[in-house]
Parts: structure tokens; sequence; C-alpha cells
């Protein structure tokens, strides 16, 4: 095993993070990082507004569903899809399709997550913040995106003020696949991972939740996840075909 490899194992989210601010030129490769990461077919669709300023993080936290952790990172990365780089290249470029909407949030992931383990191969810490979605047009205000751009996601980073355990991931034996999708699901293997989470938020809150991943699931999935998003993308212009 490799430090590659233990970094990438040794994965957690962190929210609570020192006042110590990352350096320039760390942050600097770290997002040199992210942009060496792969394209399909070398489009380069994504954009990273870095913000800094009290007031701007203090709304995004806001918008986000009040996450304190945005305005005390020392570092609040928002990744976007952005094709109005490419439009001003070739103002007659063929926008909107929908297989672009999935290129630019691939491409965008990809870039992040090698912003992420750059950063946590360092000693550094951070935390996707999916909660910007919440409000994406109040998010759009405010850092002022054109029409072809949504933000996607955001990163905190910074250097880690907690330790915790990792979170337990599904077994392979339920993701991996030989040959073709097997579509009887794993009871067992299931139960088993079940009672894994259940231990780690017992342990991690002191006994106040034992929820299991089946549980977990079944509530986020017995409700909408944010309707409004479809709208709001064809009205940025994308997925509009």
């Amino acid at each position: 095993m490799n430090h590659t490899i233990e970094t990438l194992l040794a994965h957690r989210s962190i929210r609570k993070f020192s006042p110590q601010p990352i350096e320039a030129q760390v942050l600097a490769t770290i997002l040199d990082c992210g942009i060496a990461a792969s394209s399909s077919s070398f489009i380069q669709c994504t954009s990273v507004i870095r913000v800094t300023m009290p007031e701007s993080r203090a709304q995004l936290a806001a918008f986000a569903g009040n996450q304190p952790y945005v305005e005390t990172a020392a570092e609040f990365l928002v990744f976007c899809i952005d094709f109005h780089r490419h439009q001003q290249i070739h103002p007659e470029a063929q926008l909107g399709f929908t297989e672009q909407t999935l290129i630019g949030a691939v491409d965008s992931a990809l870039m992040a997550q090698n912003c992420l383990v750059a950063a946590e191969s360092l000693g550094l810490g951070g935390v996707y913040i999916g909660g910007i979605r919440n409000n994406p047009e109040h998010v759009s205000q405010l850092l002022q995106l054109p029409e072809h751009v949504i933000p996607l996601f955001g990163l905190c980073l910074g250097h880690p003020a907690q330790n915790p355990e990792s979170k337990p991931r599904l077994p392979q034996s339920m993701i991996v696949h030989q040959e073709q999708y097997q579509a009887s699901l794993d009871t067992q293997a299931l139960a088993d991972y079940d009672r894994r989470v259940s231990e780690y938020y017992r342990n991690r809150t002191g006994g106040n939740k034992e929820t299991t991943w089946s549980q977990q699931i079944t509530e986020t999935l017995t409700k909408e996840a944010r309707p409004f998003m479809h709208r709001f993308i064809t009205n940025k212009g994308f997925s509009t075909r």
C-alpha cells in the first residue's frame, strides 16, 4: 500500500476547522491537481468560484441550510458547470443538450475530487456542500453566474479541528457486478452493513442516533429532492433538448 491509497481509504468529512489559513501556494497546487483531472472530449467545462468575503460566505451558509462550516473553513470553493466560456469562444455553439449537462456534472465532480484528495494528502480536510442547490437561483445571483453556468456544489477546505472516524461504505459485493447487473439484493450483506452503519452513528453521536443505512435511504427517497432543479437548469440553458 502506498501513500495515495492510504489517503483515499482514510477519507472522512471534516466539518470543524482551525482558524489557520491555507497558504496561497498550497491552494494553487490543490487547484492545479483539480484542473489536471480527466475531461470528456477535452471540453473542460468546469469553473470554480473561490469565495473569501465574510458576508458572501454567510449568505452561502444560509442558502445551504445554515451549515456553519461554510463560514469557518479556510477556503470555500463553488464548482460550476460552465459552457458560457465556450459560447464566448464560439458564439454559434450548439448548447442545451442533456449530454452536455451530464458531461459538466461528471467533469466537475472529477475536478473537485482531485482537489479534495490532494488537500487530504497534505494533511488538510474538507467536506462537500450539496446544499447550495437548495437555493440555486440565490447562489447564482450572489456569484453573478451568467447563462450556461450552474452551481453544482461547494467544497470547504481547511486544517481539521476534529478527528472523526471514517464512515463505512457499502461492501464491494453489493456494488461490483460481474459481467451483468445482478438484480437480486444480497439481503445478508445489507443486514451486515446496516449493523455497521448503526454502530458508526451510535459511536459518533454518543448513542443519540442509531439509524441504519436502509432506514436513511427510505427516509431520503420517500420525498421529493429539490423539484425546482429541473426548471432552474433549463432556465440556465441546460437540458433543453
